[in-house]
């Protein structure tokens, strides 16, 4: 698989209403590689959810430019709704956009699943149902569907949101390791930064004092 990070040339994102664009950060320019862990973080209402809709491409940019992947994984804070769902089932959706009309997985996919699966160290809850789940294993899996989808850019919106104070740092280190040791490019929002602070390469600012900058 090609390795493609993220990189934002001069990007301005923001949205429109009643005709007018309204400005929330930039011009940014930055870029996550592969094999790099790197938080966003900033204040409320700085941009973080914007940017990472942006680089979705649920908002479009008000300028610049973004070189994204065709296909990342995305990991929202919403807790999914399919509780009735075991956990490998929830998995194997990562492979949807790889399997047959029929949605059937092939030989293949199901490596690949039980692959994810193990790699994020959830073998115990291969069989429980997704409304069983704690917080943090209910994160666990999330992060093993973006993986089965073998995306070479994951983006994570507040992973952290719910958890308790040892489940952050186990989260934060697990994704330190799946950028490192998987050659992905992950970007993550958070408001934890003393608990990511171990284990991201790098932090990006939105909002005062600077925008756009590298915290190392």
């Amino acid at each position: 698989m090609k390795e493609e990070g993220l990189v934002l040339e001069n990007l301005v994102i923001g949205y429109h209403r009643r005709g007018e664009q309204i400005r929330v950060a930039g011009p940014l320019n930055e870029q996550v590689r592969p094999g790099e862990f790197v938080c966003l973080i900033g204040r409320n209402g700085t941009g973080k959810s914007t940017l990472l809709r942006t680089l979705c491409g649920i908002i479009p940019p008000l300028s610049g430019t973004m070189r994204v992947p065709r296909h990342i994984a995305v990991v929202l804070t919403e807790k999914p709704r399919a509780k009735m769902f075991s956990v490998e089932d929830m998995v194997a959706m990562g492979r949807t956009p790889y399997t047959n009309f029929w949605g059937r997985l092939s030989t293949e996919d199901k490596t690949v699943v039980d692959a994810a699966i193990h790699r994020v160290g959830i073998d115990d809850l291969r069989d429980r149902k997704m409304g069983t789940l704690s917080d943090g294993e209910r994160q666990k899996v999330m992060i093993a569907k973006a993986l089965a989808q073998q995306t070479s850019v994951i983006l994570l919106d507040e992973p952290t949101a719910f958890l308790d104070y040892p489940s952050k740092s186990d989260l934060f280190r697990l994704l330190h390791e799946l950028a490192h040791n998987e050659r992905k490019a992950i970007l993550a929002s958070t408001h934890d930064l003393d608990q990511a602070r171990p284990y991201t390469d790098r932090a990006i600012l939105l909002g005062e004092p600077f925008e756009g900058s590298v915290m190392g």
